[in-house]
């Protein structure tokens, strides 16, 4: 596993850039992966440099695991021409293809046969690295995602489905709609490896991913994830918070950053000073990410019609 104190920053850093962006008057529509950060910082540390990865809408802390800079996406964020996409792309549409973030995709399922088309072309040109694609268990109920399994399969496509299920679509639990007892055997009915692992611990969900793409990497087809995770926040920033006080503040005690945090120091590789210091670290890259985000203007009416195809 890459540099551990690397990737508990990576954490705090998704944490504190989400409620910074949220305390803002004009963030606009987000979905927030708070309690979800070990998704995106455990499936990225088994990916390299010739790697792709797209996400869902829920895309913010995924852009950030994988190394988009937090000053171009703040901008992108709040519809600045310094963004990623020059302001237009936003929190759906994201994408940052050089540093291996091929783009998120607001529609829930959308991303998928994307990624069986980049993976594809991986295939067909004999270029290096591997696909992943990440996306919701509401994405279950697209059919898209059943085709997508299927042709990955027979192709062999060197693609790692990596299933963030977070237990709701929207405020509907996923038990009411999704009848299999865990998602992942879905997958192996297609018949490709499939493993169901705890969303919430960093470290397992590293393991699993770097064995995963280990696999797909050598040739041995599509393999995939099922991350058992907790979303804290609401849907998103317009959405109302369906489940009571208790039922939050008992899904909080799971809180993936501070379950590695609490790990690194009773192994002792890490102490309160070490901690203090990250904070104080990403509390200043945060707030040069909105002020890059403030320097830079909105983009000129003219530009509705550029980049459309």
């Amino acid at each position: 596993m890459p540099d551990a104190v690397a990737l508990l920053r990576k954490m705090m850093l998704i944490r504190a850039f989400e409620e910074a962006l949220a305390r803002r008057p004009d963030h606009g529509f987000q979905l927030l992966s708070t309690g979800e950060e070990a998704v995106s910082v455990g499936l990225c540390a088994a990916l390299e440099s010739d790697d792709q990865l797209l996400s869902g809408g829920r895309s913010i802390g995924a852009a950030l695991a994988r190394g988009v800079d937090p000053g171009r996406l703040m901008a992108e964020l709040l519809g600045r021409t310094e963004g990623t996409n020059r302001g237009k792309g936003g929190r759906g549409h994201v994408a940052d293809p050089g540093v291996g973030f091929f783009g998120a995709h607001a529609v829930v399922g959308g991303n998928l046969s994307i990624a069986a088309g980049v993976a594809l072309s991986r295939q067909v040109l004999g270029a290096p690295g591997i696909v992943a694609v990440m996306f919701g268990d509401g994405a279950f109920g697209a059919g898209v995602l059943h085709e997508t399994l299927n042709i990955a399969a027979i192709w062999r496509l060197p693609l790692l489905f990596v299933c963030n299920n977070n237990q709701l679509s929207v405020s509907t639990p996923r038990s009411a709609v999704l009848a299999p007892k865990v998602l992942s055997d879905l997958a192996r009915a297609y018949g490709m490896p499939a493993r169901t692992v705890d969303g919430m611990s960093l470290e397992a969900v590293a393991d699993a991913a770097a064995d995963a793409a280990r696999g797909v990497r050598a040739g041995e087809g599509p393999a995939f994830l099922e991350l058992e995770s907790l979303r804290f926040a609401s849907h998103s920033t317009s959405a109302r918070e369906t489940r009571d006080r208790d039922v939050l503040a008992k899904m909080r005690t799971r809180c993936p950053i501070q379950r590695f945090q609490g790990a690194l120091m009773a192994r002792g590789e890490i102490d309160e000073g070490v901690v203090a210091g990250l904070r104080r670290e990403i509390d200043l890259a945060v707030a040069d990410a909105i002020a890059f985000a403030e320097a830079s203007p909105f983009p000129a009416p003219g530009e509705a019609l550029t980049d459309v195809w």
